[in-house]
């Protein structure tokens, strides 16, 4: 007789029902943990940044023990040539070739001392490398890049290519083919002066702030220079921040409600573009608490 089979151990296969039922539950899972992931992502990525702030500040008060004081962060060098405060800032902790700051800095674009003496030469011999202080950051660590790595070629504008500056660590591509991040802005603060209004920027001046104790035109340059991931060697949108009145709103502390102050009056400013890459946003990364104000 020919043996009958056991219906309990037939194989059975999942139907498309059961299947179509299975794969419906995993797209609607990944649904909900990728945007966790995603936050995730971000807030580890916004504490990193916040962490690189704090090692700057560590740095800029390294340099004003050596210096006597904080950089300058105007925009244009002793020769009235386009230097920005992003700029001063790379060659303050850093140097212009990442070998330390010289003693006898005038903070030129061209890298020229006292008596056009070159202090960042091709080839430092060692007592040149003796004069130097720092760098105040380590190498690796300073996310430092030349303006041609973000901008492109024929992207940096009116500023010289080479030109150093520091970083974010929200690293994207742009469209230079480099993956970087946008540039720290720095922002001194004029001690001299207490104002902070917003209705004078009309008339204010990359020389004459009209009173006021920070400067809006101190980064004005770069941030027109625009997004770098956008285009390469011709002009990409503008930032937020280039509108004064927005820098002035959300630069302005909430802690003093008498008269308008903007943080940190004493010292400077750090502003990190944020993970969306644009200056004058929301997400925002600063040295201080920025409140986004439309």
């Amino acid at each position: 007789m020919r043996p009958v089979a056991n219906p309990a151990r037939t194989p059975r296969a999942f139907t498309i029902v059961e299947l179509l039922t299975v794969m419906s539950i995993i797209v609607i899972l990944i649904g909900l943990l990728v945007p966790a992931l995603n936050k995730a992502k971000k807030f580890a990525t916004n504490v990193k940044q916040m962490a690189q702030l704090r090692s700057i500040d560590a740095a800029i008060e390294l340099f004003s023990n050596e210096f006597g004081g904080y950089p300058d962060s105007g925009s244009l060098d002793p020769t009235g040539a386009p230097y920005c405060g992003s700029m001063r800032l790379a060659e303050a902790i850093m140097g212009k070739d990442l070998l330390g700051c010289h003693a006898n800095t005038l903070f030129r674009r061209d890298g020229l001392g006292p008596g056009g003496v070159q202090l960042y030469p091709p080839n430092p011999t060692a007592a040149n490398l003796s004069a130097r202080k720092g760098p105040y950051l380590q190498a690796e660590n300073a996310n430092a890049y030349r303006l041609r790595q973000i901008y492109g070629d024929g992207g940096a504008g009116s500023f010289l290519p080479d030109t150093f500056v520091l970083c974010d660590v929200y690293e994207r591509q742009m469209a230079s083919g480099e993956k970087t991040g946008m540039p720290i802005l720095y922002y001194k603060a004029n001690t001299a002066n207490n104002l902070h209004d917003p209705n004078v920027a009309s008339s204010m001046t990359i020389t004459d702030s009209r009173g006021n104790i920070y400067n809006y035109h101190d980064n004005q340059a770069l941030l027109t220079l625009g997004k770098p991931w956008e285009a390469s060697g011709s002009t990409a949108t503008p930032h937020n921040l280039t509108d004064p009145l927005r820098f002035f709103r959300n630069t302005r502390s909430d802690k003093i409600s008498t008269t308008d102050r903007p943080y940190r009056p004493d010292s400077y400013i750090l502003i990190s573009a944020g993970w969306d890459g644009e200056y004058g946003t929301a997400d925002d990364i600063c040295n201080f608490e920025w409140k986004y104000r439309e």
